[in-house]
């Protein structure tokens, strides 16, 4: 059975830190590009951030790029997502994603993946 476990979720204040993590069984997470979604409440799927198989390749949506960081541990078969200097747009249920191969899409829609995560919540106010 296929499972993508995310944790770490939480209320923090303005300009805090959270790091998410998404725990991956039943599938060669090695060989699996990944990805971070987020759906702030009322809106829709937006792509945050994503890594290659390998880990060597990374991108980020311009609204947290300089202030998060993606990252795996294949040994581990874990994601992570590193959350700086948050502001209270980043209120949202983040996803863990997965797709087979090498690279990843960058897509919102859900049907593009493979995988997919129950979400953690992350609240960000004071």
């Amino acid at each position: 059975e296929v499972q993508l476990v995310e944790s770490g979720g939480g209320l923090v204040q303005p300009g805090g830190s959270l790091r998410l993590s998404c725990a991956a069984s039943g599938f060669i997470f090695s060989s699996s590009a990944m990805s971070w979604v987020r759906q702030a409440p009322g809106k829709g799927l937006e792509w945050v951030s994503g890594i290659n198989s390998g880990g060597g390749s990374t991108d980020y949506a311009t609204s947290v790029r300089g202030r998060f960081t993606i990252s795996r541990n294949n040994a581990k078969n874990t994601l992570y997502l590193q959350m700086n200097s948050l502001k209270p747009e980043d209120t949202a249920v983040y996803y863990c994603a997965g797709e087979a191969g090498e690279y990843y899409s960058g897509s919102y829609f859900q049907n593009e993946y493979d995988y997919w995560g129950q979400g953690t919540q992350v609240t960000v106010s004071s």
